[in-house]
């Protein structure tokens, strides 16, 4: 059982600009965004970011994979591998309002066979026997409403979130904050993940720097991740061709 939340969740609003719906958890900062006419594009570059895993895969091999994301946010992550990339994917979620705000705001489908949101604690949730060694594809995003740094940021959190993956699983973290500090979360990864297994991206203009942790380190030929990035590229509208010039092996 996942323990509840001690303090009392923030209030759910969303706002609009142009063709942009945003999600807020009660204050200015937008943890999340759709495209009204686009409901499962990505629309944030760290977003997209975010999917970098698939530089690391057969991309045949991406629908019979397992996602799960950790903050469901507006649901962006969990609607694109759901219906884009045709994976079975979980979220978990520990605020309601979100989950409800999501259904009714931002086009997230109902559960079923394919497609979930747990309403849980992640630090929790993750502890869960039926995750041990079964994601493929793991996707961190955990943020309050004030946005000043990840909620869950500890060697023994990643630790867990390594025990989830599969041996060619990879983790994505999105790091931002005010007043986070990109190289101590680095540390902490490495701590969990091993010197070798890290990537990151360079900071987006918005100050979100994408982060990914290998189950298995591995240094694939920038051949072979071109040629996966322009497949990326065609089959699903991602920008992989740059992220192969911005994307590096980071040694902790």
């Amino acid at each position: 059982m996942a323990r509840k939340a001690s303090l009392s969740l923030p209030e759910v609003n969303f706002s609009e600009e142009g063709d942009i719906r945003h999600l807020h958890l009660g204050s200015q900062w937008i943890q999340g965004s759709m495209q009204v006419d686009a409901p499962t594009a990505l629309v944030h570059e760290y977003i997209q970011r975010m999917m970098a895993w698939l530089l690391f895969v057969d991309p045949i091999t991406v629908p019979k994979r397992q996602a799960l994301q950790l903050g469901l946010g507006a649901g962006s992550l969990t609607k694109f591998c759901h219906k884009e990339l045709r994976m079975k994917t979980t979220a978990i979620e520990l605020n309601p309002q979100v989950l409800h705000a999501c259904r009714g705001w931002f086009k997230l489908p109902a559960d079923n066979s394919r497609m979930q949101v747990v309403l849980a604690d992640a630090s929790q949730e993750i502890k869960e026997s039926h995750w041990l060694g079964a994601v493929d594809a793991l996707q961190v995003d955990l943020y309050d409403e004030e946005a000043a740094a990840p909620v869950l940021d500890s060697a023994d959190f990643y630790a867990d979130c390594r025990a989830t993956l599969t041996d060619e699983g990879c983790m994505t973290v999105n790091l931002f904050g005010r007043s986070s500090s990109f190289q101590k979360s680095v540390d902490k990864i490495a701590q969990a993940f091993g010197d070798e297994a890290i990537w990151a991206f360079k900071a987006t203009r918005e100050g979100n720097t994408v982060v990914l942790a290998q189950r298995t380190p591995s240094r694939p030929k920038r051949s072979q991740m071109m040629e996966r990035a322009e497949f990326i590229q065609s089959q699903w509208g991602l920008p992989a061709d740059k992220w192969v010039r911005v994307f590096k092996p980071v040694q902790a």
